[in-house]
């Protein structure tokens, strides 16, 4: 499923669970659109799944590891109209991300604690060096 189905679909169902039951049709030209979260926003939910992910590492909770791997790739999806702007190393950077959040869910599916920490080490270095090309971009302009 693409990026922009996934935050229309994410969108629909915000706009569902907020208007209440029997109204909307009163309430439509009333009800302000949910706001979209900003960057910084999606960056501090991405950060506390990876911490969550190295608490499950060190504990050998599998089921933990698994669904925040699996979150941090669909919030990857979920949120591509975020890096419409940027630039194709960023774009490189984001998709080595989504590869090693979903290689982490896939070993720790498998219960492969090894397999699931070097996905993880994976994953943190390609934050890494997005941000600091990211970084790197903003002082250059």
């Amino acid at each position: 499923m693409s990026g922009v189905r996934v935050t229309g679909l994410i969108l629909a169902a915000v706009i569902a669970f907020t208007v209440p039951h029997g109204q909307a049709q009163v309430q439509k030209d009333k009800v302000d659109p949910p706001s979209l979260p900003n960057e910084a926003q999606v960056m501090q939910v991405k950060l506390k799944r990876a911490h969550s992910i190295l608490d499950a590492l060190a504990k050998e909770d599998f089921k933990s590891l698994e669904e925040n791997a699996t979150a941090l790739a669909r919030i990857s999806d979920a949120t591509a109209f975020l890096r419409a702007y940027k630039t194709e190393e960023y774009e490189i950077n984001a998709r080595h991300f989504k590869r090693a959040a979903q290689t982490l869910a896939a070993r720790a599916a498998d219960k492969n604690l090894d397999g699931a920490t070097l996905a993880y080490i994976d994953m943190t270095m390609s934050c890494v060096k997005c941000h600091t090309s990211f970084r790197g971009r903003k002082q250059d302009q």
